[in-house]
């Protein structure tokens, strides 16, 4: 049973790859756009979900090859950035409702995370083993958080988050949410369902679990 306010489950590499056409700006008659795939899919339409994972998953990627062209091999991608910029891109934000944003950046936060693993794999393999592709955690909490956040290599992030999975699948989506989307600690409780001081105390938890692995 698929909730407006759930974060979905894992997708498949197989269904993110499929080719669609994003249309908020086509012409009418043309398929529909994200931000009517996402009115749909809050109205319980689990099919409009279904569509609109590639439409995501492509801008993303593109968005991703953009930066990764303009900015030398030692640049850092901003998730939160790329998220948000394709969220500007994608939705008629005039006609989406404050849950269909949460909606996006639930699909999107769980996207970005495979875009930039595929990325960081790439450039290892072309590097024969070398060349770490990183991020910055920087892109969410407090000013605190965003002073002690270091450059990760995003491959060791993906792996203690796998890891993370098998003891705590809710706190993996919360790191999603909170680092890859950049959702508030509101936005975050909306779309987990839970409260804004379980979000606090999870997120300190996860953050510090994750820290200890990243420095093993």
């Amino acid at each position: 049973m698929w909730r407006p306010n759930a974060v979905p489950s894992p997708i498949s590499h197989e269904s993110s790859r499929e080719s669609l056409t994003p249309a908020d700006s086509a012409p009418a008659g043309a398929a529909p756009g994200v931000t009517e795939l996402l009115l749909a899919w809050g109205a319980g339409d689990r099919a409009a979900f279904d569509a609109l994972i590639p439409i995501v998953y492509r801008e993303l990627r593109q968005q991703a090859q953009r930066a990764l062209r303009q900015e030398s091999l030692g640049h850092t991608l901003q998730p939160t950035a790329l998220v948000h910029e394709a969220y500007l891109r994608l939705v008629d934000q005039s006609r989406a409702r404050w849950q269909a944003r949460t909606q996006f950046f639930a699909v999107a936060a769980q996207l970005m995370r495979r875009v930039l693993v595929d990325h960081a794999r790439t450039r290892r393999s072309a590097k024969r083993g070398g060349g770490a592709h990183h991020v910055t955690l920087s892109e969410c909490g407090s000013a605190a958080e965003r002073a002690e956040a270091n450059d990760v290599d995003v491959l060791a992030l993906d792996e203690a988050l796998g890891r993370l999975t098998i003891l705590d699948p809710v706190k993996v989506r919360l790191v999603e949410l909170r680092y890859f989307a950049g959702l508030t600690v509101a936005e975050t409780a909306e779309a987990l369902g839970v409260s804004p001081s379980t979000v606090d105390r999870e997120w300190a938890v996860a953050r510090r679990w994750l820290r200890r692995e990243l420095e093993r």
